[in-house]
This record gives structure tokens, sequence and C-alpha cells, in this order.
């Protein structure tokens, strides 16, 4: 499955900040410079917004933490309610034509919320309604979108799927 990464813009935020709060790492500075990452311009992140970021990025785990495609697709339309006014085509900064879920004009959580939400609902539509997770190394609550060409991810990194696989060839070994 081929995937148009111009359309990640909005799942990769998802998750982010969802890993993000998974790591532990909720801080102002963190939120402002991760928002920054992803494109955000002047993220001034207020201790008003980096709560409702916070509560809203639970509810973005809930996407990834489903448990069927019906369930995803559940969570999204949720999504998708309560983050998006509207919806509009757009061109600028000489890209093609391409969606936009808020307006420059809306406040940083509203930006978030409608980018996030509409991201995940083309990726949805894209992966349909698959290649959604959360990281199978234990106690781990880090998410993934698996882009891969096979999508039969369930470790948000190598890293974690490496010291699984070591973790049960020891256990194999004892």
């Amino acid at each position: 499955m081929q995937f148009n990464h111009d359309n990640m813009h909005g799942v990769r935020l998802a998750e982010s900040l969802v890993n993000m709060l998974a790591d532990g790492q909720w801080g102002s500075d963190a939120l402002q410079e991760l928002l920054a990452n992803h494109l955000f311009r002047s993220p001034r992140v207020t201790p008003a917004s980096r709560n409702e970021l916070r509560e809203w990025t639970v509810r973005l785990q809930t996407v990834f933490a489903a448990g069927d495609q019906a369930a995803r697709c559940s969570a999204v339309n949720a999504l998708l309610a309560a983050g998006v006014r509207r919806v509009f085509l757009t061109t600028h900064d000489d890209m093609l034509p391409h969606l936009h879920f808020a307006d420059a004009s809306e406040t940083l959580v509203e930006r978030v919320r409608a980018v996030t939400a509409g991201g995940l609902a083309i990726f949805m539509t894209e992966a349909a309604g698959e290649r959604l997770g959360v990281c199978a190394w234990r106690d781990r609550h880090r998410v993934f979108a698996d882009t891969s060409r096979g999508g039969n991810r369930t470790y948000c990194s190598a890293r974690c799927g490496n010291a699984d696989a070591v973790r049960r060839y020891r256990a194999g070994r004892a």
C-alpha cells in the first residue's frame, strides 16, 4: 500500500502528541517545540492550552488503542465532531491543492484538534481503517501509524521490537 505522505501531517502530529504524553514529557516548552516541529506557526503554549491539548491527546490515544475497525471509525468520528468546524480546499506556498481542517485565525488548540482529527480521518481512509496501534512491548503506551509496505507492525520502533525479541530469546534459553 502506498501512502500519500503529504497527507500524513495530522496523523504524525497525533502520534507525536500521544507518545509525548506516554513518555511523561508533557511540559509547555516540549509541547511548544513539538508543535513548531510540526509546522505550527508561533505555537505559544499557555498553561490553559497545555491542559486542553492534554485532554485532547487522551482522546487521540483512543483511536490508536481501539480494538477493531468499527471502534476506530467511531473514535475518529467523535474527534471530527468535536474538532473540525469546516473543511476547505486550498493552495499556498507553491503546494498543490490540499485540504485544510482549520483556518489560521483559529486558536492553537482549535487548530491542533482540527489537524489531528482530519489527519486521522484521511489516514483511516487510506489504510482501510487499519494500521494504527499501540506498541506491543510490555507496559509501553507509545503508539504508531504503520506506513510500512507490509502493514504488520506491532511495535512503535525497531528498538522496542528488538528488545522484545531479545527478551523472548533469553526466555527460551532459560
